[in-house]
C-alpha cells in the first residue's frame, strides 16, 4: 500500500514507523511535516527528537513538509488540487492532526478518492454560531460528507507503538472499504487492528477517557488510594456509555478497547497526558503551569467542557465530568472535587 500520514507529532510518527517496518508488507509510507525545517529536522536526524526521542527512523520511511506541497498554491493554482496531485496514488491517506487541525486538512482532503483516516480523539472546539463542540465524524459530515472516513483509536501510547511493543487498537468507519485498509496498513504481528463500524462510539470513548484521566490523576495525586481509583473508573466507564448512547452509539462498544480499554490505559499510565495534568493539578499547581510542563496537547483540557454541554444538551448526567471542568474553570479546588462527588445522593448503580 501506498499511505501518507499528514502530521509528524507522536502519533502520526509512531504509526508511520510502525507501517514502514511492518514485515508482513511491503508498504510505501510518508510522513508529511507541518514545514520544512520540521521535514527537514526528521530527514537529517531520522529521529523525531521532540515527540520521540531515541526513536530512530527506518530508511524505509519517506519524510516530506506539507508547506512544499502547498507551494503551488501561491503560484495560482487551487490548494485542494496541490494536494490531489499530491496524493495521487496512494491507498490510504492518515490525518494525524490534533482535533484543531482536523477541520482544515479534510477541507483540504474533501475531494480524495481514497480512504481518509483519522487519529484525533476529543470534540473540536465550539464555533461562535454553534453550541458546542463536535466530533471528527460530525467535522466530516460538515466540510467533506463525500468521503469515505473514519478513525483509528483504542489504548495506545506512540512510544510503545513505535518500539513495536504488542498493542491493540480499532478501526472504525461505516464505510467496510476504510476499516479494510486501516486494518491491512497497520495490522502487523505487533500490532493488532480490530474492525467496528460503530464510529460514534469509538469517538466518544477515545473522547470522554481524557476528560476521565484527568480525574483519576487527580484521585492519585491526592493518595485517595486503589478503592478510590477504581470507582472512579468504573463510573466514568457508565458516565462515558450513557453520553454515547444518548448520541447513537451502542452500548457494548464501551466494553471494548476504544471504552473500557483506552480508559483503562490513559487513566493509569504514567505516559498519559491528562493523567499527568491531573496529578499536577493534586499537587498544588494551576492549569496554566501543569500545560507548560506538559510541552504536549493534553485533549482532555480542552474537550471536558463540550464533553459537558453535548452531555446537558442530551439530559446525560455526567458528575464526574461536571467536577473536572469546575476545576478546570478554578471553580473549585482538587479537595473540594473529591468532595462533591462523594456527597452527591445515593443512587441505584444502573443511574
Amino acid at each position: 500500500m501506498k499511505i501518507v500520514v499528514f502530521g509528524a507529532g507522536a502519533w502520526g510518527t509512531a504509526l508511520a514507523l510502525s507501517a514502514s517496518t511492518n514485515p508482513l508488507a511491503q508498504h510505501q509510507v510518508s510522513l508529511c511535516a507541518r514545514d520544512a525545517a520540521q521535514a527537514a529536522a526528521l530527514q537529517t536526524r531520522r529521529e523525531n527528537v521532540r515527540y520521540l526521542p531515541g526513536v530512530k527512523l527506518p530508511a524505509s520511511l519517506s519524510v516530506c513538509a506539507l508547506d512544499r506541497c502547498l507551494t503551488a498554491a501561491s503560484m495560482g493554482l487551487a490548494q485542494a488540487q496541490v494536494l490531489a496531485d499530491f496524493v495521487a496514488g496512494a491507498d490510504l491517506l492518515v490525518i494525524a492532526t490534533p482535533m484543531a487541525g482536523l477541520r482544515s486538512m479534510l477541507t483540504q482532503l474533501r475531494d480524495a478518492c481514497m480512504p481518509v483516516a483519522w487519529l484525533c480523539k476529543g470534540f473540536e472546539a465550539a464555533a461562535l454560531t454553534q453550541a458546542y463542540g463536535l466530533l471528527a465524524h460530525e467535522v466530516q459530515a460538515q466540510v467533506a460528507p463525500d468521503l469515505r472516513a473514519g478513525g483509528l483509536s483504542g489504548p495506545s501510547f506512540a512510544l510503545e507503538v513505535a518500539q513495536g511493543r504488542p498493542t491493540a487498537l480499532v478501526a472504525a468507519s461505516v464505510h467496510v472499504e476504510v476499516r479494510s485498509a486501516l486494518v491491512e496498513a497497520f495490522h502487523s504481528p505487533t500490532l493488532r487492528v480490530y474492525a467496528n463500524d460503530d464510529l460514534v462510539g469509538v469517538e466518544v470513548g477515545g473522547a470522554v477517557k481524557n476528560v476521565l484521566a484527568i480525574a483519576t490523576g487527580l484521585c492519585d495525586g491526592l493518595q485517595l488510594g486503589l478503592n478510590a481509583r477504581a470507582a472512579l473508573i468504573t463510573r466514568g466507564l457508565a458516565e462515558m456509555t450513557r453520553l454515547g448512547v444518548a448520541l447513537g452509539a451502542r452500548a457494548e462498544t464501551f466494553m471494548g478497547l476504544s471504552g473500557l480499554g483506552d480508559l483503562v490505559l490513559t487513566a493509569t499510565g504514567d505516559l498519559s497526558r491528562n493523567r499527568q495534568v491531573g496529578l499536577a493539578l493534586a499537587q498544588g499547581q494551576s492549569l496554566e503551569q501543569a500545560m507548560s510542563s506538559l510541552g504536549h496537547v493534553a485533549e482532555g483540557v480542552y474537550c471536558a467542557r463540550t464533553v459537558l454541554q453535548r452531555a446537558g444538551a442530551l439530559a446525560v448526567q455526567m458528575p464526574i465530568t461536571q467536577a473536572v471542568v469546575a476545576l478546570l474553570d478554578g471553580q473549585i479546588k482538587p479537595q473540594q472535587a473529591v468532595a462533591l462527588l462523594m456527597e452527591r445522593e445515593p443512587v441505584a448503580e444502573s443511574d
